[in-house]
C-alpha cells in the first residue's frame, strides 16, 4: 500500500430474492459511494440476492416447502461468469472502484457463498468461496476450496478476504497474511457485539485495515410465502465497521439502520504498526512454522 485511499462499506438490505433489482440497488449505491470519494466498496455477505437467515432454518430442514425455498434462492443466484457479473463489472469500471460483493453463486446444482472482487478496470480478479458454511448454512451452500485464499494487487494495495465465521479459522487467516494483505475484507452475517472483539483482534494480528460489512435485513421485507420463525422484525441488525491496524475504529459500528461508512486509510499506519509485529515478515519464523494451502480439491 503506497498511498492514502478512501474505502467504504455498505450496510443495506437487498431486494429479497430479486437478483435484478438488487443489482440495480448495488449500482445506485456504488454511484453514491463514488460520489463521496470511495475508491473501494464492500457489500455484505451474500448481498445478492439475500442471506439465508437462521430464522429460515426450520423451513429449510424438511418437506416440499424446503425444496421450494432453496429453489427460489437458486433461481435468483448468480453464475460466474454471466451477464450479472458483467453488470457488476461495468459498475466497477464506470466509477473506477475496487468493488467487492457477497453473492450466492450457482454452479451446476450447488450453491456457494462467494466473495467476488472486481478491479477498477472491471476485471473479476478474485472469487473466494466460503470454506465452511456454519450451522444452518450447511443446508444451503456447498463447501468452498482454497483457490480464493489469496490477496490480489490493486491500485490501493493488496486486498483479500474471508467470509463471516471462517475468519475464526487461524490457518485461513494465516494464508491471507502470507499473501501480504493490506486491506482485509470481512463481510459477515454476525451482528453480535462479540464479532467486534474478533475483527479488532484480526486487525491487530494482520496489521492490516479490516472492513467488516454486516448483513442488514427485515422480516417485513420478505415475500409472504417465505416462512420465517417468530422474532423481531430485524433479522440482521448490522454492526458494520472499518478498523485500523492498531484495532481502533475508523468508522462505525453502525447498528439498526442502513448506511454507508467511509474512512481514509493511511499507509504510514501500516508501516508503523508492523515495526514491532509483522505476521508474515520478521515475526513469522518460517524456519519453525510452515503453512501449505491446497488451492483446489
Amino acid at each position: 500500500m503506497d498511498q492514502r485511499c478512501t474505502v467504504a462499506v455498505v450496510q443495506a438490505s437487498p431486494v429479497v430474492f430479486d437478483r435484478e433489482r438488487t443489482l440495480v440497488k448495488l449500482a445506485a449505491t456504488a454511484a453514491d459511494a463514488a460520489a463521496e470519494g470511495a475508491q473501494l466498496l464492500l457489500f455484505p455477505e451474500t448481498f445478492v440476492p439475500v442471506y439465508p437467515s437462521s430464522r429460515w432454518a426450520r423451513g429449510l430442514a424438511m418437506g416440499d416447502d424446503a425444496k421450494a425455498v432453496w429453489a427460489r434462492l437458486a433461481r435468483a443466484s448468480i453464475t460466474v461468469p454471466s451477464e450479472d457479473t458483467e453488470s457488476i463489472a461495468a459498475v466497477a469500471k464506470q466509477h473506477g472502484l475496487v468493488l467487492a460483493v457477497g453473492v450466492n453463486e450457482l454452479d451446476g446444482a450447488t450453491l456457494y457463498n462467494a466473495l467476488l472482487v472486481f478491479a477498477p478496470d472491471g476485471r473479476l480478479v478474485l472469487r473466494h468461496r466460503k470454506l465452511m458454511p456454519t450451522n444452518h448454512e450447511r443446508m444451503v451452500w456447498g463447501l468452498g476450496d482454497g483457490s480464493g485464499l489469496e490477496t490480489i494487487q490493486t491500485p490501493l494495495g493488496r486486498v483479500g478476504g474471508l467470509i463471516c465465521w471462517e475468519n475464526f479459522m487461524p490457518l485461513a487467516r494465516a494464508a491471507l497474511y502470507e499473501s501480504g494483505i493490506d486491506i482485509y475484507l470481512a463481510p459477515t452475517a454476525d451482528d453480535s457485539e462479540g464479532w467486534h472483539d474478533s475483527i479488532r483482534h484480526i486487525a491487530r494480528e494482520a496489521r492490516a485495515f479490516v472492513l467488516s460489512c454486516c448483513v442488514f435485513q427485515r422480516a417485513s421485507s420478505y415475500p409472504d410465502d417465505v416462512v420465517i420463525a417468530d422474532g423481531p422484525d430485524l433479522l440482521g441488525r448490522g454492526g458494520s465497521a472499518i478498523v485500523a491496524p492498531n484495532g481502533e475504529y475508523l468508522a462505525g459500528p453502525l447498528w439498526d439502520e442502513e448506511g454507508l461508512l467511509l474512512a481514509d486509510l493511511d499507509p504510514d499506519v501500516l508501516f508503523a504498526e508492523r515495526q514491532r509485529f509483522d505476521a508474515a515478515g520478521h515475526y513469522s519464523r518460517p524456519d519453525v512454522l510452515h503453512l501449505q494451502v491446497t488451492p483446489l480439491r
